[in-house]
């Protein structure tokens, strides 16, 4: 049992409280509730601030709602964002729910005790109101200047695309969600981003002019970049929780290659380590950077998390092949799929099987066929001087053939060109 505000605090993701929240939550155990969008078939690691406020939530005591906005993701808010959202048809949504519902559930305990977590759908009781009703019911209790004072709202409304009626309605819709969960949940507490603050205390207004009744709010740190670039993007994109849209590998990797000033802060964050174990990993990541403890520490936790101890250890192995001294009975070992993420963002190189069959020489495969090398001198050069690495040995003859005996789990060959250099080839 720890004490979930100041747990919050020290840990560095508390943004704002509502006055008396804290006192709510001393009372004994609460509900509080923190939605997440469905318009991807995946979370992503910007919803892990979120997953680990639950996860706390849980721990001190409290029981943590997940809503998953059915209804609300074919709405859109707008918050935080530039442009309206595209919206999704229902069997889109569906699936998506599914699988939101399945990633969730390897952070919280939906199983144990009085403070088992619960999921809900909004759109199990959106479907069942009507517009006339809900302009009615909702609609008069919250004003529209009330509406048009929210910062989310008067962002976009400045922008070149405006605002739409269904996005400027979203905060009405959200309020609706904690209204319902406040009534039919007894959820007396809203998580979320601090850029949710606006949406979240509609719902506190609305509960409060609907039924004369309190609820409270707590808002956490946006997570950011030290170097300015958005945080859980990299040049491929977003790095997903599913490991089918990002490998455990390069889930695992993201992490690896935090900075120093970030991992300090996101240790705190993405980990449940108390303040003993992050404060011993710290001294000891002081003394030698070059180890980079925090980040080992920070990759290897987090990935246990959200995939499982064996896809953390082949993720080691697989980083231990690239930059270390791997072996090739691990290489054996991989799908065709988990190589080929090992050695995503690497220089890749198709080769057809019918000229291995004949098998080709080196200098050939390396400049003529494929551009590791720019010529068949440099290459051979290369090769004499043992600069060439042809899966993990040294290839000291430029007349030897490279043929089909050479693929690995008949299909990859792996070059290295000086030390740190990899390419990899494949047949096709």
């Amino acid at each position: 049992m720890t004490n979930f505000v100041e747990e919050l605090r020290w840990r560095g993701m508390l943004h704002t409280i509502m006055p008396n929240t804290e006192e709510k939550l001393n009372e004994g155990m609460a509900s509080g509730y923190i939605g997440f969008d469905p318009t991807a078939d995946s979370l992503h690691v910007g919803h892990l601030t979120q997953i680990m406020t639950l996860i706390h939530f849980q721990r001190a005591g409290h029981k943590p709602v997940a809503l998953v906005g059915g209804a609300t993701g074919m709405v859109g808010d707008p918050s935080g964002k530039s442009a309206e959202r595209n919206l999704l048809d229902n069997s889109e949504l569906n699936y998506n729910l599914k699988r939101i519902k399945l990633q969730l559930s390897r952070f919280l305990d939906f199983k144990n005790g009085n403070n088992a977590a619960v999921m809900v759908n909004n759109a199990d009781w959106f479907k069942k109101i009507n517009f006339l009703e809900f302009i009615r019911d909702v609609g008069k209790h919250i004003t529209i200047n009330y509406m048009m004072s929210k910062d989310s709202v008067k962002k976009r409304l400045k922008g070149k695309t405006g605002l739409s009626f269904t996005e400027f309605s979203y905060q009405l819709v959200q309020g609706y969600d904690f209204y319902y969960l406040w009534k039919n949940f007894n959820c007396s507490i809203q998580m979320g981003g601090s850029d949710q603050w606006g949406n979240i205390v509609t719902g506190t207004e609305l509960i409060k002019r609907k039924e004369s009744g309190t609820a409270y709010a707590i808002t956490t740190q946006l997570i950011k970049k030290t170097d300015g670039t958005k945080f859980g993007k990299t040049e491929s994109g977003a790095i997903w929780l599913d490991p089918d849209k990002t490998s455990p590998y390069k889930f695992y990797q993201f992490w690896l290659n935090s900075s120093d000033k970030d991992v300090k802060k996101w240790i705190k964050i993405f980990t449940l380590k108390n303040k003993k174990e992050i404060e011993s990993l710290i001294r000891l990541h002081r003394k030698a950077p070059h180890l980079r403890t925090l980040q080992k520490a920070l990759a290897e936790d987090i990935t246990i998390r959200t995939h499982s101890e064996k896809a953390l250890r082949t993720a080691i192995k697989s980083s231990e092949f690239l930059f270390g001294n791997g072996s090739l009975k691990f290489f054996k070992t991989l799908k065709s799929k988990q190589v080929l993420d090992m050695f995503e963002g690497l220089p890749q190189h198709g080769v057809p099987r019918s000229l291995l069959e004949q098998g080709v020489d080196g200098p050939t495969l390396l400049a003529d066929i494929t551009p590791i090398c720019v010529s068949k001198g440099d290459a051979k050069k290369l090769i004499v001087g043992g600069g060439i690495g042809i899966n993990r040995q040294k290839l000291t003859d430029p007349l030897e053939k490279i043929n089909l005996d050479y693929l690995l789990n008949n299909e990859f060959i792996i070059v290295q060109r000086g030390k740190k250099n990899y390419y990899l080839i494949y047949a096709y």
